[in-house]
């Protein structure tokens, strides 16, 4: 019999594994929550704090933890470091310096800072996404009258 340990392959890291999923699923548990509140109901003084400090929680996670643990893992476990050169599949990125032909030399702490860029720009669209949600969640949206051909209808001036 085989035992396979999936957390002990190389390029897992459960630190950074674990503060993505709570992440995602705390976000997830504020769009269910919302789902669910009624529109039109007041937020208590005590609600507003719990909400407040629940949306420092998530943004500290997504902005501080999650970038984090994965630079720690691309470091350590990865090591990918600066004379760590990226050559790409099949020697496409292989730099001219090196016998190549691509233009630039290109680092795996390049590639990693790359990634961590697009952690934040995913993480900024969903933060944005989310409020905007939160504030438009209930209302109604107007459909122009349309025609039997199912173009919108214009009234002239």
């Amino acid at each position: 019999m085989l035992a396979i340990d999936i957390l002990a392959w190389p390029g897992v890291n459960q630190a950074f594994l674990f503060s993505l999923v709570l992440t995602i699923g705390l976000i997830g548990a504020a769009v269910a929550y919302g789902k669910r509140r009624p529109v039109d109901r007041k937020a208590t003084w005590g609600e507003a704090m719990f909400g407040s400090v629940y949306a420092f929680g998530v943004m500290f996670l997504a902005y501080g933890v999650v970038p984090h643990q994965f630079i720690d893992h691309a470091d350590k476990d990865l090591g990918w470091r600066k004379d760590k050169i990226l050559f790409g599949p099949g020697g496409i990125l292989k730099p001219k310096a090196l016998g190549g032909s691509f233009p630039m030399t290109v680092s795996y702490e390049a590639l990693r800072d790359i990634i961590v860029v697009v952690i934040y720009v995913v993480f900024v669209g969903v933060a944005v996404w989310s409020f905007g949600w939160w504030q438009k969640r209930g209302q109604k949206v107007e459909k122009a009258p349309t025609s039997t051909y199912g173009r919108p209808l214009v009234k002239k001036a």
